[in-house]
């Protein structure tokens, strides 16, 4: 079986070191004095309080784990010479019909975030942009429909 490869920008990578310190230093920390408190109030078997900590303790633990798992096997997107192609890391400037024109970087799917114009190469539009060249024009199957994007400029 061949392991996953997670594509991250330097900037992305850092976010999750971050993350990953908080998570593994202070929210462990949080969860271990609300068990020792739920331990303190006596029978396990029915306290609501240490059922959810062990639950909550269980999440936090897999969540390190799947942040650990990123970053053994990411793959850092560096700033390229331009090949005038969309690919993983290019901003790409593309405009639906008579729209204003929207600006998207294309990245991991950690990394993905809309409200901040980063969208995953598995996502439908980044699927579709990936190989295109500045004045190709794109039709997307977006989940309300299918769309068509002039791409004005790949940077």
């Amino acid at each position: 079986m061949s392991k996953q490869e997670y594509f991250l920008t330097p900037e992305g990578i850092k976010k999750i070191k971050i993350d990953l310190e908080d998570l593994r230093g202070a929210k462990r920390k949080d969860l271990a004095d609300r068990l020792r408190n739920a331990v303190a109030m006596g029978d396990l078997s029915e306290n609501a309080d240490y059922i959810k900590a062990k639950e909550d303790q269980a999440f936090l633990e897999g969540k390190i784990q799947e942040l650990e798992a990123v970053l053994d096997n990411v793959v850092v997107i560096e700033k390229q010479v331009s090949t005038g192609k969309a690919e993983i890391g290019s901003t790409i400037i593309v405009r639906e019909g008579n729209g204003k024109p929207q600006t998207f970087r294309i990245v991991g799917i950690q990394e993905a975030n809309v409200r901040e114009g980063k969208i995953s190469y598995e996502s439908p539009i980044g699927r579709s942009l990936l190989g295109r060249s500045a004045g190709d024009t794109v039709k997307v199957k977006t989940p309300g429909g299918e769309i068509e994007l002039d791409i004005l400029e790949i940077k």
